[in-house]
């Protein structure tokens, strides 16, 4: 059984994600970020990332990680490839070919994609309202506007990056933009991209977690 470290509200529910969809028993070590404690080393905090246990499996102090037979990895992308690569199923590749473009679509959304659209939920969702900057956001949805043509354009011939069904890929870029949810215009411009999301979200995997999810602390 592998081990996930990180809370729901983290990008460890990427990883969970994937564990839902092909049945893989999973333990769950609740992580919660240090800068969301007023005191991360008070005798009383909860396991956090700057926790001296956490840190003896991840040193930089960041979630997720897994374990797996020995083996310890971070870093939450990288991690579904792991997981898809050896207990995948339909959710991993079929062959090499499969295997890279499912690389390439992880890779994209992580160097093209996510950090505009963390600027969106930052500046729009995350942030205190007093701290919140329109212009970041604005900047960060015209930024998107040529990745998310490209998806879409993509998303025409099967409905899925890769394969022609629901891939790893499809959690991996899914996750990402799901930061830019609360930037309806800008999906609104990517007809695919919004209905593709929606089908992503609606599948019982998704549900199961997000309600879980929703059930932390904010």
């Amino acid at each position: 059984m592998v081990t996930i470290y990180g809370v729901m509200r983290s990008r460890a529910l990427r990883n969970i994600w994937l564990c839902e969809e092909i049945g893989l028993p999973w333990r769950h070590v609740p992580v919660i970020q240090a800068y969301r404690l007023a005191d991360p080393a008070a005798p009383d905090a909860p396991f956090n990332t700057a926790s001296p246990a956490f840190r003896r499996i991840n040193p930089a102090g960041l979630v997720p990680a897994l374990e797996d037979d020995g083996l310890v990895l971070t870093e939450s992308l990288a991690i579904n490839l792991y997981l898809a690569r050896k207990y995948g199923g339909a959710c991993g590749p079929a062959d090499l070919a499969e295997e890279g473009l499912i690389a390439q679509w992880t890779l994209w959304a992580a160097t093209e994609v996510e950090p505009f659209s963390i600027q969106i939920l930052q500046n729009r969702v995350q942030l205190p309202p007093e701290r919140r900057d329109e212009r970041k956001a604005q900047a960060a949805i015209e930024a998107l506007r040529a990745p998310f043509a490209l998806l879409d354009a993509a998303l025409a011939a099967t409905g899925h990056p890769v394969g022609g069904r629901f891939t790893v890929a499809d959690i991996n870029v899914a996750e990402v933009l799901r930061y830019a949810m609360s930037a309806p215009d800008l999906f609104a411009t990517a007809p695919r991209v919004a209905a593709w999301l929606a089908a992503c979200h609606a599948r019982p995997a998704w549900k199961k977690i997000a309600a879980r999810r929703e059930a932390e602390p904010a």
